[in-house]
């Protein structure tokens, strides 16, 4: 799954079948045109947000059955997040790639039951944990039976509403686990607390971030992308317009040419 670069997109939340198809369509005809391995994300429980009345998402089964939809549609593998143990059985029966969130990125019994399905495991990196503390997590998922995990980057908190990206980050990532390192540019770019008790963002950073992190060696991306951010129902303020990814994975794309060709 994660043998070459990868891109992993798609909403935060799974919405209708008509907006998740939207996005998963503009995803394939990306990775048909350029060869690139591309894995549609969307979560069926947003488990974590900010304020009890904020919308979670269609659930366990509605986003199984959405899930499937893209991927019979498309011919994309599928990620979603799990929170807790119970939920990656059933899961695991759907998706490629079973992903822990970043605040769930210690917690055993959720590693071992994600790794124990045999999927792919994707964990995101806590913002407080350095990159040398992976290793255990990772370590968990692959006893329990993962195929392989990958470690998602997203930087790490700096004060009460930041995100800093150490771009030694990668290479320290993989020298610690073994697994790849992937940069989420999208949530790097949250601002955890700043829209009136939830978490804002600075999307027009994502770009740059994206470029530097290629630049730096990361072996894939994440990025979480609408075609109207400012509807999507979770994380609309640090998404990637679904109309302004193509010419970003152009830029990613002649980057990783040029440190091929300058290796030779």
């Amino acid at each position: 799954m994660f043998e070459t670069f990868t891109l992993i997109a798609g909403p935060c939340a799974l919405e209708a079948d008509d907006l998740n198809l939207e996005i998963a369509g503009a995803l394939a005809r990306l990775s048909a045109e350029h060869g690139l391995p591309v894995v549609f994300k969307g979560s069926f429980d947003k488990a974590n947000r900010s304020r009890i009345e904020s919308p979670r998402g269609p659930g366990l089964d509605a986003g199984l059955q959405r899930l499937q939809t893209v991927r019979a549609e498309t011919g994309l593998p599928v990620l979603t997040d799990i929170h807790e143990a119970h939920q990656a059985a059933p899961v695991g029966e759907v998706v490629d790639v079973l992903q822990i969130p970043a605040f769930l990125c210690r917690q055993t019994d959720l590693l071992v039951a994600a790794g124990a399905t045999g999927r792919a495991v994707n964990v995101k990196k806590g913002q407080w944990m350095a990159p040398e503390e992976m290793g255990a997590a990772v370590e968990k998922a692959l006893e329990a039976g993962a195929r392989e995990v990958a470690v998602t980057e997203r930087g790490t908190i700096h004060g009460y509403g930041d995100l800093i990206v150490d771009m030694r980050s990668f290479a320290r990532l993989r020298a610690a686990t073994g697994a790849p390192a992937i940069f989420d540019g999208t949530h790097a770019v949250q601002r955890p607390g700043l829209a009136s008790g939830s978490s804002g963002g600075d999307p027009e950073h994502i770009p740059a971030l994206v470029r530097a992190a290629v630049a730096a060696g990361c072996d894939g991306l994440f990025l979480e992308t609408h075609p109207d951010p400012g509807r999507a129902p979770s994380d609309g303020t640090n998404m990637l317009p679904l109309d302004r990814l193509p010419e970003l994975i152009h830029d990613v794309l002649s980057i990783r040419t040029a440190l091929t060709t300058s290796k030779t």
